[in-house]
């Protein structure tokens, strides 16, 4: 059973131009909970989270409601939904490469501290546990990292705003499959401190095995929706993201 929503987006549509890159999509993320939005290449997955985000190109035009916490925030600018508590760790992870890990994960709480609050650095010790590489690593340039390591730290770095709602696009892109694992067992423990999490994920298998609830995205439709345990067993899925074709007996 879905909880109170954290964040509510219904008939979401996305443009460029004449294009149509997402069709009245409507998702629901409750708090605690990870829902996964799954689907191939060019589906829309990227267009969805920068349309929640607000950090669509100037050429994108989104219609349709956003809401987060039951306010519409659809109208507002980026740095005011920051400022309520929503996240996003972009594809690319965008570090400060030539700064330290920890220098990286400081600016991730620059939000708080500008609005005056004293414990602003009170998620370090937190993130330092969730990823005790960082911490081994803490006086090292970003841009010396590993592929893995910088998504920890991307991912880390969001941590350190106390974000309520935390959007993942593509956490596991380049990375090996052990690193992957670790990353997603990481993912799951955050639904114990209450985070809500939305996570775009060519990986199907690995996404859903951790989520609570999941979408099917293609070519800018939602082709199917449902519990993550139900749509990891739906045959449709099985076949073309799971990569699991049953034989006839």
């Amino acid at each position: 059973m879905m909880t109170t929503p954290i964040l509510e987006v219904s008939g979401l549509a996305v443009r460029y131009g004449k294009i149509e890159a997402l069709h009245k999509a409507s998702i629901k993320v409750g708090a605690g909970q990870i829902v996964s939005v799954i689907g191939p290449n060019g589906a829309g997955k990227s267009t969805l989270l920068n349309a929640i985000m607000g950090a669509l190109p100037v050429t994108g035009h989104a219609s349709g409601r956003i809401a987060y916490l039951g306010d519409d925030v659809g109208a507002m600018p980026i740095e005011r939904r920051v400022a309520r508590g929503m996240c996003l760790v972009p594809e690319k992870r965008e570090l400060f490469a030539s700064m330290t890990v920890e220098d990286n994960l400081v600016l991730g709480a620059y939000r708080r501290k500008r609005a005056g609050e004293r414990n602003f650095l009170d998620q370090l010790d937190h993130v330092f546990e969730l990823f005790p590489r960082l911490k081994e690593r803490r006086a090292q340039a970003a841009g010396t990292l590993s592929g893995g390591e910088r998504q920890m730290l991307a991912v880390g770095r969001a941590l350190m705003g106390k974000p309520d709602l935390l959007m993942l696009d593509e956490p596991s892109l380049g990375l090996a499959p052990l690193i992957v694992k670790e990353i997603f067992h990481i993912i799951s423990a955050l639904r114990q401190t209450g985070v809500a999490t939305l996570l775009i994920e060519q990986n199907a298998r690995a996404a859903l095995q951790i989520s609570d609830y999941g979408y099917v995205l293609e070519t800018g439709d939602l082709a199917l929706e449902g519990p993550a345990t139900e749509l990891a067993q739906n045959p449709r899925v099985i076949e073309t993201y799971l990569g699991l074709v049953k034989k006839p007996v």
